[in-house]
């Protein structure tokens, strides 16, 4: 089984022959029949399951920037952090970062939307590195149905290493249903705290990268400006994924390229908001969800970290994509 250790996996299967009386942590079914001081056999989900956390996790290294207010890179960091990645076949995988649990400020001063800041503690949960790719897409598209159709190939701007856009929200969560029964994990949207809390990478300014954004760092309407920086380079599409530099926690594209879906209802500001990083859905408005991000076509006040937005449900056009979360791996 790819990324799997074959020693680990063996020494792992010796001592469950050893313990059959003693409960097995991490395993979801666990195994009950006994023959002959054997077990019946475990399943590879199961073998995978019983591996600890820390050898199922890789660690990538990547830059991140930081700009001065007006635009120019101030400082150059290199970090590393976990990640695991879910094969989906066809020589396609889906890499998820580990963000690690915390506490922060979410929402801002700016726009009664984003009022009252509020302080929010979020569990450790794994995240897209990446809005997921139109070849993500398609793979998952082709997996069985369990709630509607989703068409294999729904973007408007092709590239298979560009993120997939044009899908809806119940699109969105679809993908996710098929790719959880596929994997035997359950894939889900971030929720809205957990979306902010990933983008901001433990800062306080507007963006992530300090208090100004340019087209050197993500994908925008540069034809405007933010505060003193400068204005860039409309690009008036989507590029591929991770051409831009990553934020603090090794997520890329969280500033623009394309509007991600978040599992919350819409709501018009923060008045009895969660505080503990899980989805709000109890809304008289049953249509609108909620959308983080910014994209390729609006302006880069759009893309700061605290800007929310809602659309329909069922409305899918070429500015809306998303990235996918797992709680637990």
């Amino acid at each position: 089984m790819p990324g799997v250790d074959q020693d680990a996996v063996a020494a792992i299967q010796r001592i469950a022959l050893n313990r059959v009386q003693q409960p097995v942590a991490h395993v979801s079914t666990v195994p009950t029949t006994i023959n002959s001081k054997r077990l019946t056999p475990l399943t590879e989900i199961q073998i995978t399951q019983l591996i600890p956390d820390e050898q199922r996790t890789r660690t990538f290294s990547f830059e991140t920037v930081q700009l001065d207010e007006y635009g120019e890179i101030t400082q150059h960091e290199q970090r590393s952090v976990e990640y695991c990645q879910e094969d989906l076949g066809q020589g396609i995988t889906l890499d998820l970062v580990k963000i690690p649990k915390g506490t922060f400020q979410m929402g801002s001063a700016r726009d009664d939307r984003e009022k009252p800041r509020h302080q929010v503690t979020v569990k450790s949960f794994f995240l897209g590195k990446y809005p997921v790719t139109q070849a993500q897409w398609q793979a998952v598209a082709t997996l069985p149905r369990i709630n509607q159709h989703i068409k294999p190939t729904p973007s408007r701007f092709k590239g298979k290493a560009r993120p997939v856009e044009t899908v809806s929200w119940n699109d969105a969560v679809e993908f996710c249903q098929r790719l959880s029964k596929y994997t035997n994990r359950t894939y889900r949207l971030p929720s809205e705290s957990e979306w902010e809390y990933a983008c901001r990478a433990s800062t306080t300014t507007q963006f992530s990268f300090g208090n100004t954004i340019t087209s050197e760092i993500a994908n925008y309407n540069a034809k405007y400006g933010y505060g003193f920086g400068p204005k860039g380079q409309y690009r008036a599409e989507t590029t591929n994924v991770g051409s831009f530099p990553a934020n603090g926690f090794g997520l890329y594209d969280m500033h623009g390229s394309i509007l991600e879906w978040c599992q919350d209802h819409w709501h018009k500001n923060y008045e009895g908001a969660p505080t503990d990083g899980s989805a709000r859905k109890n809304n008289t408005d049953e249509r609108n969800r909620l959308l983080r991000g910014g994209g390729w076509h609006l302006n880069p006040a759009t893309c700061r970290s605290a800007n929310r937005i809602s659309v329909g449900h069922d409305i899918g056009n070429h500015y809306l994509g998303f990235r996918v979360a797992c709680s637990f791996w």
